[in-house]
């Protein structure tokens, strides 16, 4: 219902008065619930029914009464009501009216029978209909809260009130309905099965993994049946995810497909399932089980089976991409619990997994925590989540963070959206206009005037300046107060506009001059050049994106943009890197439509009419009813608030200068277009005469003349590795002597010795050396600090040793550890590296004194 909240507010003019609904619905924040009761899912279907101000509760009452008995045939002694307790409206409806006996309607309190958005905002009473599968057990004593015996299927909102921030409830000016009925509880109403995965809209999904597995439902242990229940449910939601244009991903949506992808491979490979199904033993099995959802789905969404080759290529490919660090991962959480369970039996206290770990796994090996919590549940293990949680947010201080829209507020808490009307936008057709200063905001408090040199935000009543949106910055420029033939009085010089609420523009500045005061008319103008920039770049980035579905797919689709004075930069959903020839087809394409000189079209249509016309929509985006469609006819059409160029020859020139992936599936392109094509160009010319300067070569020598230079630097750099390791060799040779004996018969000879600046590559040669000239049984550990901040260890212990039981891969990672570092190996040698050069000698002393020890053990 957000969509229509500020209907319900009353902010909004409705359109109709009344609407129904068939919305499919995701819900992650309890998936460790799916499978173990038999209404809980990830995907659901909801359908419902709304009133802005028609109806209200006597026809919602009596039409859901009607719709479940008449329309569904719902036995009417199988139904019961629950109400809010103070509703005596409600009670009269149903009693009174539908005919409802009294001992079937229930009164509840305000946490079951209270419906709200939010901590403010739309709310009020509200009542469900319950199905009872035992209406044998009579109504003594009966509990709506038993799910073995009931089940609440429709939900009547009866919304009247507006919640305030101090919990008061304020009536709202027009009584509102909000209805939903569950499409799968109603399924299993009808479908007279046991719970919601037996009806026809999972159950065949269920059947197709229990195939794979090779195993019956039927017959399947409870274990057994919860894991195909969580695959019948994700399979609906990741198909339709995929369907939607979500791509797998570390951050938003992204990360929901990606957890729910994830946790059924996990499940899939529990219950055995190994191979696509069709001989590959070492395929994706999620496209298989997928195709039978799409399947199922496509009559009733013919767009799920339209995109079918996109939803089944992108689980492949996130299928075995996981599969390739699973294992790894599976054995990193495993030797990370049984750690925890050995430290907590020697130390006491309940066994955890810190939240550094658990970050570990998430961020290296793609492990959502849930799925950690859940493995280690399963083994009695706790997992840190607020220590992840602070691990992730300090990943996440170190990217930029996206940008708010601003939301202003004056000192006294209320909210100056509220009292300021909305700003008119006339950039589209002019880049100066004459305009009054409404507000002046300092630190985001409202001042009268503002004197030179302070920063100021500061709203008109009308305005040419673009606000940063769609990808799109803001425009710069300056205002200028000037009183009829005088000199300027003020100058303000304008970096930055946002929108804020209620589509207020606040430009942000600096008083460059004299005094800016409210009530002041001034002369708005954005800057010329700037402007052309960020339009050139904005029409370019339109291209581009046709230009993409042509070369690599009409699949791709726009997953962010910047479009910025100086260059341009296009996020899209893919799954590889693209081929250079990919990318000059690309430039050909897109410059081609450039030197065409084609006029752009600019229209404000219906939404509906848009679509209907082939408009691209950004996925997510949320569009009025009057849309702005921006079309190169022939090339493109998208709808777009942003500024672009008359003409495609205004853009003059396209460049890619680079492209990358930035998260799993997406890519990203950053190119040049009209003058800072031109800039780029002369910048990339410049740095060529240098480099010929600088070479002494031709430019179309510089290429050759670079490849002669780095081979020569590869054969000097292994000349001086080499003498190095001579060198290393020379230092352990004199080393070795220090060697000492251990062990009961004291015929283990151990060396553990610092070599100074030794680099690793020489510091391995110095352990083989050494080894070779102590001979078996022996073990050897050397550390050293090649540069500043690092710290390079290796153990090398002979077979004697290692059929000890001593192992150096084992052995090498506490020091490590010590140095702020890791490493390890295999039994006989292993490697390590640190960044605490000042612990090395205190990691060393514990080497001896570990060797020392445990090989005496060993040996008595």
């Amino acid at each position: 219902m957000l969509q229509f909240k500020p209907i319900f507010l009353g902010k909004v003019a409705r359109k109709v008065p009344r609407a129904a609904t068939a919305q499919r619905c995701i819900r992650t924040n309890d998936m460790e619930n799916v499978g173990q009761t038999a209404r809980h899912h990830t995907f659901f279907e909801m359908l419902g029914n709304f009133s802005f101000g028609d109806y209200f509760k006597k026809e919602a009452i009596k039409w859901a009464w009607e719709l479940s008995t008449k329309e569904f045939g719902l036995p009417v002694n199988r139904l019961w009501i629950s109400i809010y307790e103070a509703d005596d409206e409600a009670f009269e409806i149903w009693h009174t009216e539908v005919g409802v006996p009294v001992e079937c309607i229930k009164r509840m309190g305000e946490e079951d029978n209270f419906w709200t958005s939010g901590v403010t905002g739309p709310c009020g009473p509200c009542s469900e209909l319950y199905y009872d599968f035992y209406p044998e057990r009579g109504d003594s004593n009966a509990d709506l809260g038993d799910d073995s015996r009931f089940i609440e299927f429709y939900n009547l909102v009866f919304m009247q009130y507006n919640k305030m921030d101090d919990g008061s409830l304020e009536p709202l000016k027009q009584k509102n309905i909000d209805t939903g009925l569950g499409l799968e509880r109603l399924a299993r109403i009808l479908q007279k099965v046991p719970s919601n995965y037996e009806t026809d809209l999972i159950y065949p999904i269920i059947e197709k993994a229990s195939q794979l597995a090779n195993i019956s439902y039927a017959r399947a242990d409870d274990h057994k049946k919860l894991n195909l229940k969580i695959i019948g449910d994700h399979l609906r939601a990741i198909v339709y995810l995929l369907s939607d244009g979500v791509f797998p991903s570390n951050i938003g949506r992204g990360y929901v497909v990606r957890r729910l992808i994830r946790r059924a491979v996990r499940t899939g490979r529990l219950l055995g399932i190994k191979g696509d199904g069709k001989g590959n033993t070492e395929g994706a099995f999620l496209p298989s089980i997928a195709e039978t959802v799409i399947k199922m789905r496509t009559h009733i969404d013919p767009d799920v089976g339209a995109r079918a080759s996109h939803i089944l290529g992108e689980l492949q490919r996130e299928e075995l991409r996981f599969v390739q660090t699973l294992e790894r991962g599976e054995r990193l959480l495993d030797q990370i619990i049984a750690d925890t369970l050995s430290s907590s039996h020697k130390n006491g206290g309940v066994p955890s997994i810190s939240g550094e770990d658990a970050f570990l796994l998430y961020d290296t090996y793609g492990f959502p925590v849930e799925i950690t919590t859940e493995i280690a549940e399963e083994r009695g293990v706790k997992v840190d989540l607020a220590g992840f949680d602070v691990e992730m947010e300090n990943q996440r201080r170190q990217s930029q963070a996206a940008r708010n829209v601003v939301k202003l507020s004056v000192e006294n808490g209320g909210h100056l959206g509220e009292e300021v009307s909305d700003t008119e936008f006339l950039g589209y057709d002019t880049l100066s206009v004459r305009a009054v200063v409404e507000s002046l905001l300092v630190n985001g408090k409202p001042v009268i005037q503002v004197s030179e040199g302070n920063e100021v935000e500061i709203l008109l009543n009308k305005t040419p300046f673009y606000a940063e949106s769609g990808g799109q910055i803001a425009d710069h420029g300056f205002l200028y107060v000037t009183t009829g033939e005088s000199r300027d009085r003020a100058i303000v010089e304008i970096k930055d506009v946002q929108k804020s609420v209620n589509n207020i523009f606040v430009h942000k500045g600096t008083i460059r001059e004299g005094v800016l005061e409210v009530g002041r008319e001034v002369e708005a103008e954005v800057d010329a050049n700037l402007r052309q920039r960020a339009k050139a770049h904005h029409t370019a980035t339109h291209l581009l994106q046709s230009a993409l579905k042509k070369v690599i797919g009409p699949e791709t689709s726009q997953a962010g943009s910047l479009v910025a004075f100086d260059r341009l930069r296009f996020d899209f959903n893919f799954h590889r890197p693209l081929l250079d020839s990919e990318l000059h087809e690309i430039e050909q394409l897109i410059n081609g439509w450039i030197e065409d000189a084609t006029l752009l079209q600019t229209k404000v249509m219906a939404l509906t009419d848009a679509k209907d016309a082939g408009a691209i929509a950004m996925f997510g985006e949320k569009y009025a009813e009057q849309v702005r469609v921006v079309q190169v006819p022939g090339v493109s059409m998208e709808l777009c608030g942003g500024t672009h160029v008359s003409n495609t020859s205004e853009i003059r020139a396209f460049k890619i200068i680079s492209e990358q992936g930035i998260a799993s599936g997406i890519r990203r392109i950053e190119a040049v277009a009209g003058e800072a094509f031109i800039e780029y160009i002369n910048a990339r010319d410049s740095q060529m005469k240098r480099l010929c300067s600088t070479l002494k070569v031709k430019a179309e020598e510089v290429t050759s003349r670079v490849e002669t230079l780095l081979e020569e630097l590869r054969t000097a750099r292994n000349e001086v590795s080499a003498l190095r390791a001579k060198a290393a060799v020379y230092k352990a040779s004199v080393i070795a002597s220090k060697a000492f004996t251990v062990g009961a018969s004291r015929t283990i000879r151990v060396l553990v010795e610092c070599m100074d600046d030794v680099d690793a590559d020489s510091l391995k040669s110095a352990a083989e050396y050494v080894m070779d000239a102590l001979e078996d049984p022996a073990a050897v550990v050397l550390g050293s600090c090649p540069g500043e901040g690092k710290v390079s260890l290796v153990a090398a212990f002979s077979p004697g040793v290692v059929d000890l039981g001593v192992q150096a891969g084992k052995f090498i990672g506490p020091m490590a550890k010590l140095c702020g570092g890791g490493g390890g190996g295999r039994p006989n040698f292993a490697q390590a590296g640190g960044r605490k050069p000042e612990q090395l000698s205190s990691a060393l002393e514990r080497a001896r004194a570990d060797l020392i020890s445990v090989l005496t053990e060993k040996t008595s």
